[in-house]
């Protein structure tokens, strides 16, 4: 295989005004830049949200998301929680892409309430396995009130166990796309319907 940079999506889940998920998920594209292993592209979702509405080929306002949830080799996914979930925008994301998610890993980064959005990982798992997607163990969480969690500067009020826990995500993520993209390149993933 070639030693070129992998290709990473962060996506960030939340179109909320006042979200916390653009903070949330600028410190994890600096760590991820700074890990050296990826090739970082961001997909917020809130620059073009998907319609909630399902059917037919993708909206053309999707078409550049769609091309970097294509050209990625890997994903991370920021989310929030809401009512033990994840939102609606990022469902609506995933299920307007197919193909785009076939035997790529994906790691989360959350936050939000008691759980620090752990709810909304372990449901977005269940999705993602449909998806034919695998999701790496380890993620990165947070408890957010009032702003808990990060500061002014916009960085994690306790960066060494955050930086930390963003190193082994990454870490995972990069051994899963590694390996994952090599196993596409020698033997196309099909799925079975």
């Amino acid at each position: 295989m070639s030693e070129a940079p992998l290709k990473l999506a962060v996506i960030i889940g939340s179109i909320r005004e006042g979200r916390s998920g653009h903070t949330v998920g600028k410190w994890f594209t600096d760590e991820a830049v700074q890990h050296g292993a990826f090739d970082v592209d961001v997909v917020d979702i809130a620059d073009a949200p998907p319609p909630l509405v399902l059917g037919g080929e993708p909206p053309a306002e999707l078409a550049a998301t769609s091309a970097k949830l294509a050209a990625a080799d890997a994903f991370v996914i920021v989310t929030p929680e809401y009512n033990h979930s994840f939102p609606a925008s990022l469902k609506s994301l995933i299920d307007w892409h197919y193909t785009e998610w076939r035997a790529k890993p994906v790691g989360f980064v959350s936050y939000g309430g008691h759980a620090c959005g752990l709810r909304a990982v372990e449901a977005l798992r269940l999705v993602l396995a449909e998806m034919h997607a695998v999701t790496v163990r380890d993620c990165v969480s947070f408890g957010m009130y009032s702003g808990n969690g990060f500061g002014d500067d916009g960085r994690p009020t306790e960066p060494e166990g955050a930086n930390g826990a963003a190193k082994v995500l990454l870490d995972q993520v990069a051994w899963w796309a590694t390996a994952l993209k090599e196993a596409r390149a020698k033997t196309p993933y099909e799925v079975q319907f």
